[in-house]
C-alpha cells in the first residue's frame, strides 16, 4: 500500500475515534437511523460523492477512479441494538434504551476514513468504489436484502466487510472460507392448555408443564435427528405465561431460535420442531401451534476472495496479523450480498482490555483496531482494483 494513505490514515485517528463515539452516543435502532444517516450523507456529500438512498435509510455513494477497471463495494452497518448501556465511559449513550453493542459504530468510522483516503487519491486508481452504510442488520428481515434489492450492488464485482470482535486480540484478523457464520431463524410456540386453580391441577391442562416439556423434548432434536458431523442450535429464549402464583394459566408462549450452515439441516430441524411441539403437547391433553420465520441465510465467504483478503492483511498490516478461527453460530445479514456478489467478510480483533462481549449492556470496543480497520478497508479496494 501507498505510504501516503497509510500515513493519512494514521493522521485521521483521533478523528475516526471521534466520529465512533459521536455514533456511540446518538444510537439509533433497526429501520429507525435518521440521525445516523444523515451525518453519513453530509460527510460523503462533503467529499464530493454522489449519494443515494438504497434500502430505506440505506445509502450508496459511488467513487469514480480513473475510467475502466474493476467495481469494489465496501460496507458498513448503521443500526444500535434496543439495550440500555451500562457503565461510565465519558461517551455513554443518550439514547434510553439503545446502544451500540456490537460495534456497528466503529464500523461506520473506519469506512468513513476508508472513504476520505480513497478519495483524495481517486485519480491514482483506475475503477470504481463503492460505499455501503447499511441500516438494521440486527433485526430480521434485516436491511441487506433491501439495499441488493434496491441496487446496490449493481455492476460490482467483490464485495468486503468487516466485523470488529471482541473474542480476538485487537488487530488479528480471521476469516473461514465457505461458511462463517450461521443461518439465524426464529420460532414462536403457543401452548394452549386449560386455566385452574394451583391447588387443584387435576382440574386444569396446566399449560406451563407441558411449555416445560416442549423444551426438554427440543433438545433431543439436535442429538438425535441431525448428523453430529454438521453443526446446529436449537434455543428457546423467553417463556411467557401466568400471573398470580397459585393460578395455572391456559396459554404459553415460548420464543427461540435455530442456527445451522446447511439448509437440508434447517429443513429437518423445521419439521422436527413441528412434529415434537404438536405430539408433546398432545401427550398432555393440550395443544400448540408453531411459527417458524426464516431469517438470515448463512454467510458463506467465497474461498479464492478469502484468500486475497488474508493475503491483503499480510501485506497491509503484517505477516502475524491472520489468525486462524472457526465459524460462528452467530447470523449476519451480509449473507445477501455475498450470495449476489463473490466476496469476504472478516472478523477484525478489538478486544484488548475489553472483557464485556458483544450484545451485552457493558460492551465496548479497543478504538486502537478502529485506524488499522480503516486502512485494511482501503486496502481491500485498491488490491482488488489493482
Amino acid at each position: 500500500m501507498d505510504d501516503a494513505i497509510r500515513k493519512e490514515i494514521e493522521r485521521l485517528a483521533p478523528q475516526i475515534i471521534s466520529w465512533r463515539r459521536d455514533f456511540h452516543r446518538h444510537p439509533e435502532v433497526a429501520f429507525n437511523e435518521m440521525r445516523t444517516s444523515e451525518v453519513i450523507r453530509k460527510f460523503l456529500e462533503g467529499l464530493g460523492l454522489p449519494v443515494a438512498a438504497c434500502g430505506g435509510l440505506g445509502l450508496k455513494a459511488v467513487l469514480e477512479g480513473r475510467p475502466g477497471g474493476k467495481t469494489v463495494a465496501l460496507r458498513a452497518e448503521m443500526d444500535a441494538l434496543p439495550l440500555k448501556e451500562e457503565g461510565d465511559k465519558e461517551y455513554i449513550s443518550q439514547n434510553e434504551g439503545a446502544t451500540h453493542a456490537c460495534g456497528h459504530d466503529g464500523h461506520m468510522a473506519a469506512l468513513m476514513a476508508a472513504a476520505q483516503v480513497l478519495t483524495a487519491h481517486r485519480t491514482e486508481w483506475t475503477g470504481r468504489i463503492v460505499f455501503l452504510f447499511q441500516p438494521a442488520e440486527e433485526l430480521p428481515p434485516g436491511g441487506a436484502l433491501a439495499m441488493v434489492k434496491d441496487g446496490a450492488l449493481d455492476g460490482v464485482d467483490a464485495v468486503f466487510g468487516l466485523h470488529l470482535w471482541q473474542g480476538l486480540p485487537t488487530g488479528r484478523i480471521g476469516a473461514v472460507k465457505g461458511p462463517m457464520m450461521a443461518a439465524a431463524d426464529n420460532f414462536t410456540v403457543t401452548v394452549k392448555g386449560r386455566g385452574g386453580h394451583g391447588s387443584m391441577p387435576h382440574q386444569a391442562c396446566d399449560s406451563i408443564l407441558v411449555a416445560s416439556e416442549i423444551v426438554v423434548a427440543c433438545q433431543s432434536i439436535v442429538s438425535r435427528s441431525v448428523d453430529p458431523l454438521k453443526p446446529a442450535v436449537v434455543s428457546f429464549g423467553t417463556i411467557q405465561g401466568g400471573t398470580v402464583n397459585n393460578i395455572i394459566p391456559a396459554t404459553v408462549t415460548m420464543k427461540g431460535t435455530v442456527r445451522t450452515f446447511d439448509p437440508a439441516v434447517q429443513t429437518v430441524i423445521e419439521g422436527r420442531l413441528k412434529s415434537v411441539v404438536g405430539s408433546t403437547a398432545e401427550a398432555f391433553g393440550a395443544e400448540a401451534t408453531m411459527e417458524y420465520f426464516a431469517g438470515y441465510p448463512a454467510v458463506v465467504n467465497d474461498p479464492a476472495k478469502t484468500d486475497f483478503a488474508l493475503d491483503v492483511v499480510r501485506r497491509t498490516l503484517g505477516q502475524d496479523r491472520v489468525v486462524p478461527i472457526d465459524p460462528v453460530m452467530g447470523g449476519e445479514d451480509f449473507a445477501y450480498f455475498l450470495q449476489k456478489v463473490p466476496g469476504v467478510f472478516l472478523f477484525f480483533g478489538a478486544g484488548d482490555g475489553r472483557p464485556y462481549p458483544h450484545h451485552h449492556p457493558c460492551f465496548d470496543i479497543d478504538e486502537a483496531a478502529l485506524p488499522q480497520a480503516a486502512l485494511l478497508l482501503a486496502g481491500l479496494a485498491l488490491e482488488f482494483l489493482g
